[in-house]
């Protein structure tokens, strides 16, 4: 066994044009490299099959997720621009801070060296290792040390000094020695199984993000809970039962080979697809590819677009319609959101927003009454928010009026008390009435978790979800009336889009022009509910 082994490895390294004997690490302008691009995995971990039939190439899979295209992310790029140009005595440090989890490969091996990495420059340089985003390499050699604590959040995970040679790549599966060998003659990477690598904790690194708030003068004055949802699955009744990767990287049924060359048969291969919340940019990407750079092909983001949007669409929530009555020309009904998923829903970046379209009908199907609706420009119509950007919506416990809408969101504010979409100037948040997940003890929540605002005294919101009413007038319309409730969610809400705007920058007018152009397909409905009523 061991000869036909090698005599595969010698015809493996043979067809990919390199020496049988182990390599050392590859070395730069630098000095010792510690990772590899995308492409060097792809060669083996692609053109994998289901036992169903179904294409689940690794590699293919990650090229069109968000994972892949973390530095391509045309609103990211955005994102960082305006904050140096609002905070331009600190825009090194933002640059180097913002691109530890969106350019790891490269931004890693810069702060090895001792030096501080630019965005920016990297960008106009189309760095492979920059716009790898995160890739392969980053997320197997993160080694299993402190993850779970504050020490190695906000990208702080370890990987193994660049003088180590035969470098680990570590997997769920456990890696015969033969093939070990072929590996590491083809990539210099030595296959190693740790559980760690299908870790929740693993996903915290860069998940957990504490940003530091600056004020005018650049001045650091405070830090803030930028997105913290593993802390929410941690508070939840999700711990310790389903994590991360269950949902996120849905894994194959049966028994399959995870690699075209020589790969054994696993169990439960994890799809790299890494199906998150973020439909929206994929779509970006794929019409504008020219313009972002995108690799991964027009069916891949297509697919990826489509497979994340049912998913939200079957798995992210529940809503309805409950205890409808008329008295006297007023309609209540009570209306009933659940969240589904292990943490709060919308989680993460604070420019997702979900909010219930409410709508009464009348006999003639002509709508008397509707909260909620969403404009053609992303905006939603009714939200203060989105009308001014110094407001915001309140949470409600009842709404009586077209113009109040409840929109389940987190409203940054600054060391001054004003709304700001700007994350660097936000010091706390003056709202946040995400949906909970199940489990989730509000009284007893973390201050980086807590609920804010008023829904932090609504006794009827609570995990896993709120319960509210609408009294609507009904005009005098003729009945008899349906009812219908429809919870939205949007990845880029309308105002952190147009507030881009103002930076005046290349790339920010880029993206709200990107946006423009596509706001009519922002959002999507995650749950629906009907009743009629007399």
């Amino acid at each position: 066994m061991i000869d036909l082994q090698r005599r595969f490895a010698a015809i493996l390294a043979l067809a990919l044009g390199v020496s049988l004997q182990a390599p050392g690490p590859a070395t730069g302008a630098q000095g010792p490299q510690l990772f590899a691009t995308s492409d060097l995995c792809m060669a083996c971990h692609n053109g994998l099959t289901a036992p169903s039939g179904a294409d689940v190439s690794i590699g293919s899979d990650w090229r069109a997720s968000m994972m892949a295209n973390a530095a391509r992310d045309p609103y990211w790029q955005a994102a960082v621009r305006r904050e140096t140009l609002g905070h331009p005595a600190s825009g090194a440090d933002i640059e180097n801070e913002c691109s530890i989890c969106h350019m790891p490969l490269a931004r890693y091996e810069a702060g090895a060296a001792g030096g501080r990495f630019g965005i920016f420059a990297s960008l106009e340089t189309a760095a492979a290792a920059a716009v790898d985003g995160v890739s392969c390499t980053a997320c197997h050699q993160i080694e299993n040390r402190n993850l779970g604590d504050r020490a190695s959040f906000t990208g702080r995970f370890v990987v193994a000094p660049a003088a180590a040679a035969g470098r680990k790549a570590y997997g769920p599966y456990e890696v015969d020695a033969g093939r070990r060998r072929v590996m590491q003659s083809a990539s210099g990477f030595v296959p190693e199984q740790s559980a760690h690598i299908a870790e929740s904790e693993l996903c915290a690194t860069c998940h957990t993000l504490y940003t530091h708030t600056r004020n005018a003068r650049g001045e650091v004055i405070g830090e803030l809970p930028e997105q913290v949802p593993y802390l929410e699955w941690k508070h939840s009744d999700y711990y310790g039962k389903q994590g991360c990767p269950s949902c996120h990287l849905p894994a194959v049924e049966g028994e399959m080979a995870i690699a075209s060359v020589l790969g054994q048969p696993r169990q439960r291969l994890a799809r790299h697809v890494f199906r998150g919340g973020n439909f929206f940019i994929p779509r970006v990407l794929n019409r504008y590819r020219d313009q972002t750079g995108a690799a991964a092909l027009p069916k891949e983001l297509d697919a990826v677009s489509r497979l994340t949007v049912e998913r939200l669409e079957t798995d992210a929530a529940r809503i309805a319609i409950r205890d409808v009555r008329i008295s006297r020309g007023i309609l209540q009904a009570t209306v009933t959101v659940d969240n589904l998923a292990g943490h709060k829903l919308p989680t993460a970046y604070p420019s997702r927003r979900a909010w219930i379209r409410f709508a009464v009908s009348d006999a003639h199907g002509k709508t008397v009454f509707e909260s909620g609706a969403l404009s053609p420009d992303g905006s939603v119509r009714g939200n203060d928010n989105d009308l001014d950007p110094a407001r915001y919506e309140p949470h409600y416990e009842e709404i009586g009026e077209a113009g109040e809408v409840q929109i389940y969101e987190a409203i940054l504010e600054d060391g001054e008390g004003n709304v700001t979409t700007g994350l660097l100037a936000g010091l706390r948040y003056a709202k946040d009435n995400r949906l909970l997940p199940r489990g989730f003890d509000k009284a007893g929540a973390d201050r980086d978790i807590a609920v804010r605002g008023k829904a932090e005294g609504d006794a009827d919101f609570a995990a896993p979800g709120d319960r509210f009413r609408y009294r609507v007038d009904l005009g005098g319309a003729e009945g008899p009336y349906v009812v219908r409730a429809e919870l939205w969610y949007q990845p880029i809400g309308y105002r952190w889009a147009q507030n881009l705007a103002q930076a005046g920058a290349v790339e920010t007018g880029t993206f709200t022009a990107f946006y423009d152009s596509m706001a009519g397909s922002s959002a999507v409905v995650l749950a629906r509910g009907l009743a009629d009523a007399p």
